[in-house]
């Protein structure tokens, strides 16, 4: 057969730069497995970002997201437990010894339910079947069942001012603001299991850390904040706030787990707390008797209420700093509350007028002002996304 004068130089150029080309990958044919089988990955494996793992509290659910605490409370991401509860806001009325019960989307009192005396907050416990109103001076708790909205037979608590739950859902934290005590108790059966005596005076509200470990409570008497080990049972730390006169309330986390903040209606304004370090917090004045922190449901946003002036200021995580102020039509008094489960509305009690107000998240404007009974509180909009309950008026993971 007649071959054209350097045809074989040729061929054995091209089959020497081919073995040379697979000597230069180094792994040779072993780094395109992928690639033949047509599933190239976009990021070579080496550079690939290890998703972190958080440790978190033993028993607890995952993290979602290492990078926003609240990525489970996305809008109507319910969970099967409470998917098919009615949507109502329940609302604890102090000094008429009552439960009002809204209807969302009438903006209608449905039902009033007598309960204990002096009633504080409406907390949905941790599976999230049951809502708790701590009656304070009563000394008890009455279950409430969201899917009937009944009341069931009350429970012997002594001063139950607020309710939260450890991440793993294995004890009830009574927040015992007079006793001047923090009761672990079974998050079932409320039976008593540890008692931790504090020297503050006036627990009241309360925020976990991320990994579950630790959480923040105010003391609104003695103007003190406590840094509390969850498994332990133990306080670990303890700070003076620097105001004089200081009434510290609600306490919530950053979407990113490095920073508390924690209202004082006295000061006018919150403190910003590195959890970790629990060294000297700054301040950020917001309104006249600042009070409860909400986070909307993007996360990128936190509504302030301001009860001494009827306002509510909103706070950028993002840009670390306030951006607006809504001011309430012919003013109020807005407290405690929580967030709709679309997101939309904004639900907070008038503590000092016997009045609940529906405020569009979108706009600042209110959307409805509905009568109750006296000395509206913690009212709870329930159901709200999420996978479980640490308490107060629904701080979900």
């Amino acid at each position: 057969m007649h071959r054209t004068p350097g045809t074989s130089l040729t061929r054995a150029l091209l089959v020497g730069a081919a073995l040379a080309g697979l000597a230069a990958c180094g792994t040779g044919t072993r780094a395109h497995e992928n690639e033949a089988l047509g599933t190239k990955a976009a990021v070579p494996p080496a550079r690939a970002e290890k998703k972190a793992v958080v440790q978190g509290l033993p028993g607890m659910p995952p993290v979602l997201d290492p990078k926003d605490v609240y990525a489970a409370d996305r809008p109507n991401k319910l969970s099967p437990v409470v998917k098919d509860f009615p949507s109502r806001v329940y609302v604890p009325n102090t000094n008429s010894n009552t439960v009002s019960v809204i209807d969302p989307k009438t903006y209608k009192v449905i039902e009033t339910i007598p309960v204990g005396a002096q009633p504080q907050h409406v907390v949905p416990s941790w599976d999230m079947k049951t809502l708790w109103v701590n009656n304070d001076r009563g000394n008890t708790l009455t279950p409430i069942d969201p899917m009937t909205g009944k009341a069931g037979r009350t429970v012997d608590v002594h001063d139950p001012y607020n309710l939260y739950f450890t991440p793993n859902g294995r004890y009830a934290i009574v927040m015992a603001s007079l006793d001047r005590e923090l009761v672990f108790r079974d998050a079932h059966t409320m039976k008593r299991m540890k008692t931790v005596p504090v020297s503050c005076y006036g627990v009241n509200h309360a925020d976990f850390s991320l990994d579950g470990r630790y959480f923040i409570v105010s003391c609104e008497f003695s103007g003190e904040l406590l840094k509390v080990d969850t498994e332990k049972m133990k306080v670990v730390g303890q700070q003076k706030l620097p105001y004089d006169g200081a009434m510290p309330q609600d306490v919530k986390i950053s979407p990113d787990g490095r920073k508390f903040y924690i209202a004082d209606m006295m000061a006018d304004g919150m403190w910003v707390l590195d959890g970790e370090k629990f060294g000297k917090p700054s301040f950020l004045r917001t309104g006249k008797g600042c009070h409860g922190l909400y986070v909307s449901r993007d996360s990128r946003e936190m509504y302030i209420s301001n009860r001494g002036e009827g306002t509510i200021s909103i706070f950028d995580f993002t840009e670390d700093r306030l951006t607006k102020k809504w001011h309430l039509p012919d003013g109020g008094s807005p407290d405690m509350g929580g967030v709709s489960a679309d997101g939309k509305v904004l639900w907070l009690s008038g503590r000092y007028n016997s009045e609940v107000y529906a405020v569009d998240t979108r706009t600042g404007s209110q959307l409805a002002r509905v009568k109750v009974g006296s000395g509206p509180h913690g009212l709870a909009v329930y159901p709200q996304p999420g996978r479980y309950s640490l308490g107060h008026t629904g701080v979900f993971r």
